[in-house]
């Protein structure tokens, strides 16, 4: 790889200017230099500037522009919030897919400006009435069509569609409860849980500002992409007519191309040739290959060597080509093998892959009988069920849950401990180095007290809920909740700014829950939510104003934005359309309970926490493993500070925590995606980065959006009009590529024709 990046092996965003794209700055400090050379701390060659520190991506990728033009218009709030709707949707539905997709924002980002452009053509101007018997109107008019929709109203517009397409636990509680405990959340709970969330994670997101957000190491690298697209479209116009006639091209083609893969001809989302050839083998060597090749249905097996052509599962937003993920899938395919069929946890009882829990006998386990309608544990009921048991591969997915918490910490005091102390130390200084903070200080800064205003104001709006609604949490687990989940935040921020990705820390509050409140399933949900929650939303909240440092856009008009954003979420009617299908452990290529099934089944198992997780209870290495995650950590430091780099390797760049997430990347879902996924990244981010910069720099992720977007439409879509989201599926008539019974690959081991 053309890798004089190295951030952590998130190098992806940044890509497409270390081949060629420089701002102004950049042209004048390099525009000489024709061979490889040092000037203080930066790296060129041939004339390009080598980024690997969050100070080059300010300096050399990210121009510090500002033309002063209007931001928050009744345009780009009217254009956000109609995105916002759209993208708070396709959220819900993939929370409900086998494969978990965000929504992506370079689609939104491009639909609201082809919008923009369209408003500002045909809605009619001030100068239009101008002269006329109608000029009073002008005021009115300016109100609706300012005039030419630029980056700044263009930003608000996609902040605002954005931020609400980041979804919230809080409805995935709601449908946990509703599919597992016949409880229908009360309006007022669904609206002050969400509320509480989203603004207790931007208001703790808003006070790290001068921490996590204003230092220009703190990058955000996912987010970069989406600055380029930002500049490239409102700064180069001259070749804005070529990008987006790329971009309604492929979205048109991906459009009409999705219906065929997730509906017409399902097998194309996993081509097995050892599916294909394994339908006439004896039944042991069918129920192997289907562990191990199958994939194209939820759960069916770990997709080794799939090849996929369903785009909605793909996307352009994959990370599998990283060196760290690498490591981590390629640990995945041996571990999980290696657990079930050595019968670890009594593996061979229970499916290979699921997130469902199981009485010993492999049933589905009973726990409306243990928790019954108080959803409180009856010891009696407990004694004759029997305690539930998890799957081989979701044990090991717990495990590594706990191994990434742990490493994130050491990772952070050990690597990064010296950057945070002389961050704190010297945060003044360290802030007013960078250009694009500078930029900003013609603006009004948003106060904390408005931050701390929205804290208490949260905190108060998840007091109402726990008092009155069905959340069965004591009130001084509610702060605990809270106080851990902000102790939590600063490393969980750090990690994203600095790398490009992160850890779930959901885990960690999951255990504290069952120390907290025992025997209470429903409250260990509540509890993970408020504590885990705030940390995922503070994530997202602090990216975009790292945007909107990059953009300049106001601060005060950011705290106004990203709050209208967080209350935009909205409910669909999936969880009672598709019930049965969801509390299944398996569920079908179309829908899957995967991460509601996952919430509940941690609730249940962490609520009886003594019993299961306890010295001498089955699981008890799953708590050890936090602990566990972090000596290799500690080791690697030591290693590093006697060799920072080991032959090519920069021993810093080793993020174990990764490693240990992507080794059970593929524990639940379909994972017929993995091969199409890698290869996708190595063409754009490798080839087509190494060997053709100029079109990748201007076209790559217009493309990327585009087909994500053509994608996502189609789906939100067919969910409705056929895959049952609206209460009656109308599945296609089956034939050949899409076979009434088994598993769609044709990999029928493990009773899947029965």
């Amino acid at each position: 790889m053309s890798s004089p990046v190295s951030i952590g092996e998130k190098e992806s965003p940044v890509s497409p200017h270390t081949e060629g794209a420089t701002s102004p700055t950049s042209e004048k400090a390099c525009g000489e230099a024709e061979h490889l050379r040092n000037e203080g701390d930066e790296v060129f060659i041939k004339g390009e500037p080598v980024v690997t520190t969050g100070r080059d991506v300010s300096l050399y990728l990210v121009d510090v522009r500002d033309d002063g033009d209007p931001a928050l218009t009744f345009r780009s709030l009217f254009i956000g919030t109609v995105f916002a709707c759209l993208g708070a949707a396709l959220c819900q539905i993939y929370d409900f897919k086998p494969v978990l997709v965000s929504v992506s924002t370079v689609f939104l980002l491009l639909l609201s400006y082809t919008v923009g452009l369209a408003w500002a053509k045909f809605v009619p101007r001030r100068s239009s009435v101008e002269g006329t018997r109608f000029e009073s109107l002008g005021p009115i008019l300016d109100f609706f069509n300012p005039g030419e929709f630029k980056i700044k109203e263009h930003v608000i517009a996609t902040l605002v569609a954005s931020t609400a397409s980041y979804g919230n636990t809080a409805v995935l509680n709601f449908a946990v409860q509703r599919l597992y405990y016949s409880t229908d959340v009360k309006a007022i709970t669904a609206v002050l849980a969400t509320f509480s969330t989203s603004c207790f994670g931007y208001g703790l997101c808003g006070l790290l500002r001068p921490l996590t957000v204003y230092p220009s190491e703190m990058v955000y690298w996912a987010n970069l992409p989406t600055v380029s697209v930002f500049q490239s479209l409102h700064f180069d116009t001259a070749a804005n007519h070529k990008r987006m006639r790329l971009f309604w091209l492929a979205f048109a083609g991906m459009f009409a191309w999705e219906v065929i893969p997730s509906y017409i001809f399902p097998l194309l989302n996993g081509i097995s040739i050892f599916c294909l050839a394994s339908q006439h083998a004896k039944p042991s060597i069918q129920n192997l290959f289907t562990n191990v090749f199958g994939g194209a249905d939820a759960n069916e097996g770990l997709g080794l060597l799939n090849i996929s052509l369903d785009w909605q599962y793909i996307t352009s937003t994959c990370d599998y080509w990283q060196t760290n993920s690498w490591v981590g899938i390629a640990l995945c395919y041996i571990i999980l093998s290696v657990i079930y069929y050595s019968n670890a946890w009594n593996s061979l009882a229970f499916p290979m892959l699921t997130t469902s829990i199981f009485s010993s006998n492999g049933s589905i386990y009973d726990q409306s009988a243990v928790f019954g309608n108080t959803s409180q544990l009856n010891q009696t009921a407990l004694n004759e069920v029997g305690l539930p048991y998890m799957t081989g591969s979701y044990v090991w997915s717990n495990i590594t849950a706990n191994l990434s918490i742990g490493g994130l910490l050491a990772h952070c005091l050990c690597f990064w401990g010296p950057y945070l102390r002389d961050t704190l130390r010297n945060k003044h200084s360290e802030i007013r180095a960078d250009p694009h903070w500078k930029a900003m200080q013609k603006y009004k800064e948003a106060p904390c007290w408005w931050y701390i205003g929205l804290l208490a104001l949260a905190f108060f709006s998840g007091l109402i809920v726990i008092i009155r609604g069905q959340t069965t949490l004591p009130w001084y687990a509610y702060v605990v909740a809270l106080l851990l989940g902000s102790f939590i935040t600063p490393f969980s921020q750090l990690l994203y700014a600095r790398m490009g990705n992160g850890i779930a820390t959901n885990q960690l509050m999951k255990m504290v829950g069952g120390a907290i409140a025992p025997g209470r399933p429903v409250a260990n949900l509540y509890f993970s939510m408020w504590s885990h929650d705030i940390i995922a939303q503070s994530i997202g909240l602090a990216g975009d104003l790292k945007i909107g440092q990059y953009l300049k856009i106001p601060p005060r008009v950011m705290f106004l934005t990203q709050v209208w954003g967080t209350i935009l979420v909205v409910m669909i009617s999936i969880v009672n359309a598709q019930q049965a299908i969801l509390v299944s452990p398996n569920g079908n290529n179309v829908w899957s309970g995967q991460v509601v099934q996952s919430l509940n089944s941690d609730a249940i198992t962490w609520s009886l926490a003594r019993e299961l997780y306890g010295p001498g209870g089955p699981y008890f290495i799953v708590p050890l493993s936090l602990l566990i995650g972090i000596v290799p950590t500690v080791i690697q430091w030591r290693v590093a500070k006697r060799w920072p780099t080991i032959g090519p390797l920069k021993v810093e760049n080793v993020i174990l925590p990764l490693i240990y997430m992507y080794s059970a990347w593929m524990s639940f879902g379909v994972n017929s995606i993995n091969t199409s996924s890698i290869i996708v990244g190595l063409v754009s981010q490798f080839w087509l980065r190494k060997y053709h910069p100029g079109w990748f720099r201007k076209y790559n992720y217009i493309l990327g959006g585009a087909l994500d977007g053509g994608a996502q439409v189609m789906i939100f879509i067919l969910s409705f009009a056929v895959f049952g989201a609206s209460g009656v599926p109308r599945p296609f008539p089956a034939w050949a590529g899409n076979p009434a019974e088994g598993n769609v690959d044709y990999c029928n081991g493990n009773g899947a024709l029965s």
